[in-house]
């Protein structure tokens, strides 16, 4: 199983645990070793195979779809400089993700990254709506090979505290490539232009890097 590198310091820890445990008690070992393998596995990253297809915005992480929301504008933190952005339309497409899915993050779709902006908020329960205004969160704006916009939001949530982008401005970037993590738990919100049909409803279990979430039109 490939462990991501956000994980390999955590598994060390519970495994020197389970060495030191030896010396004091037989369910502490147990404990301990439990504790290495719920962190392996929460920090697993599996490879994906992406859609051929280059019209699509695929989900950006595991989960499952907590809410769709028509006529919505971009958070103003990553579309007040671009003066076409400011009133254009989109539906926000939220993917819940619990402790037990795959936490690595993937591009939504394939194009160059326009801006990037982090805002160091608070930590609702990532499950609740306003924690796409007021959780901390990342930003990310990418123009696609088309010329659309779509902006995918790595959200924290009540015991994730941890975001990880590892997104520039100006990076060329493929959909279904990994770009960060966001630890223990979390959220993220993807800005479906109107000009993309979408494809997901709600609940419904979301793969990273593989689910189409829109089609282009």
């Amino acid at each position: 199983m490939k462990i991501h590198e956000e994980g390999r310091s955590f598994i060390a820890i519970c495994l020197a645990c389970v060495l030191v445990s030896f010396f004091i008690s037989p369910f502490a070992v147990i404990f301990f070793s439990l504790l290495a393998i719920a962190v392996a596995t929460f920090f697993r990253d599996p490879d994906r195979v992406p859609p051929l297809a280059d019209n699509v915005i695929l989900s950006p992480a595991d989960g499952s779809v907590s809410n769709i929301e028509n006529a919505m504008t971009l958070p103003k933190e990553i579309a007040g400089n671009i003066e076409e952005l400011k009133d254009s339309q989109f539906t926000r497409v939220s993917i819940f993700l619990s402790v037990f899915d795959v936490h690595v993050n993937r591009n939504a779709a394939s194009g160059v990254v326009v801006d990037t902006y982090y805002n160091a908020g608070k930590f609702f329960n990532a499950s609740l709506d306003k924690a796409s205004e007021f959780n901390e969160r990342q930003l990310i704006l990418v123009r696609t090979d088309e010329g659309q916009y779509v902006c995918f939001v790595q959200i924290a949530g009540l015991i994730a505290r941890r975001i990880v982008c590892n997104l520039d401005r100006n990076a060329i970037v493929k959909a279904g490539e990994r770009f960060g993590i966001i630890r223990f738990g979390s959220r993220m919100d993807v800005y479906v232009p109107s000009e993309y049909a979408l494809n997901v409803r709600l609940g419904q279990i979301m793969v990273g890097g593989e689910t189409v979430i829109a089609t282009r039109k």
